[in-house]
């Protein structure tokens, strides 16, 4: 189980208003799900000018997603490939890392476990029970969550810089443009659970580490 550093494509959730979801579906929700809770992360901790930022409406909050052209780039890379391998099964979890720019030193790890329905990914075409105002209420809630993070999370002092790491299975074909990573865990850790949402297809399991004073 090796960690793989990515960079990706959005692909925009259209998920018909039923009780019912399949894989295509559910890909798209959870690829959706990370390009908002990405952007979200990296405003709520400063990583980027909150200047260069805009508001849109989604989950029935505001949220706040990047106008920067080389981030929106480098998140359409990750994102369209993470789309492929949840598609396929092959995903275990993506890590938002946060290191100090200077240091080096990995301050805090944004950590989202996957879990694949694998009767979904054998028979694509399987629909499972899930209303669609369901699994938007989980995921608002853990959207919520990243949002309220600033008052339990460490002030970042000094410039920060991000990676994103996605865990696969190991027989997966890596894009060149991808590069194999270490896992960058952080020294001295306390963590917080998150909430979860499971679209019946995927399970995404939310929790953030960051580092306490030596």
């Amino acid at each position: 189980r090796h960690g793989k550093l990515y960079q990706g494509s959005m692909s925009r959730a259209q998920q018909a208003t039923r009780n019912t979801i399949t894989l295509k579906g559910s890909t798209e929700i959870v690829t959706e799900f990370f390009g908002y809770s990405i952007n979200s992360i990296l405003y709520q901790r400063g990583i980027y000018p909150p200047e260069s930022f805009s508001k849109v409406q989604k989950y029935g909050l505001s949220m706040l997603v990047t106008s920067d052209g080389g981030l929106q780039k480098y998140l359409q890379q990750v994102l369209s490939q993470l789309s492929e391998w949840l598609y396929a099964g092959n995903v275990q979890k993506l890590v938002l890392v946060i290191s100090g720019l200077e240091s080096g030193q990995v301050l805090e790890r944004w950590n989202f476990d996957i879990q694949t329905e694998k009767g979904g990914v054998e028979d694509p075409g399987k629909e499972f029970e899930k209303s669609e105002k369901d699994i938007m209420n989980e995921i608002q809630a853990i959207i919520r969550q990243i949002t309220a993070s600033v008052t339990f999370l460490p002030l970042l002092q000094d410039a920060c810089t991000f990676d994103l790491l996605v865990y696969t299975d190991n027989d997966v074909d890596v894009p060149q443009a991808w590069e194999e990573s270490e896992p960058k865990y952080i020294n001295n850790q306390q963590e917080v659970r998150l909430r979860s949402f499971s679209t019946s297809v995927h399970k995404v399991d939310a929790m953030v580490a960051f580092k306490t004073e030596d």
